[in-house]
């Protein structure tokens, strides 16, 4: 008998889909929102709408050997979590009191938009090498869970 997935590992399994769609040459990153298991908006890193893309430019963050989870100011991409943000605000689609279901562990900067979000919940597949990022999570009350490739 076939085994159903989590609905945590649904929707990080969605969000790595939705990571295929990147344009970022170092990571590719995808984010869903959730709500009363109701997908409430997605998004994946990339350049901003009618800019050109890394894919067909290059990267600034690698010609300058800029290491991950540095200088986020240098990145040409707008990330996959401030992307979902965007797309439920365009939309009119409140995500306050939602999850964030990501391949990647949040930056700093994403955090800080998430806990202002009203996001109560953050479930991820990858860290990132950004400490800062789950000690403010956690002052603010965010749970934070990671998912691992095998967890059902």
């Amino acid at each position: 008998m076939k085994s159903r997935p989590s609905s945590d590992r649904y929707f990080i399994d969605i969000a790595n889909v939705v990571a295929t769609r990147t344009t970022c040459l170092r990571h590719a990153v995808g984010a869903v929102l959730a709500r009363d298991q109701q997908i409430l908006a997605t998004g994946y890193n990339g350049a901003p709408s009618g800019t050109e893309h890394c894919l067909d430019i290059g990267c600034i963050r690698i010609r300058e050997n800029i290491p991950s989870g540095k200088n986020h100011e240098k990145c040409r991409a707008v990330h996959a979590e401030q992307n979902a943000i965007i797309q439920a605000a365009i939309h009119g689609v409140s995500i306050a009191g939602a999850t964030l279901y990501c391949t990647h562990q949040p930056c700093i900067l994403c955090a800080k938009m998430l806990i202002n979000s009203g996001i109560k919940r953050i479930v991820f597949e990858h860290a990132y090498p950004d400490t800062d990022t789950l000690d403010i999570l956690k002052e603010a009350g965010v749970t934070i869970e990671t998912i691992t490739s095998d967890t059902l």
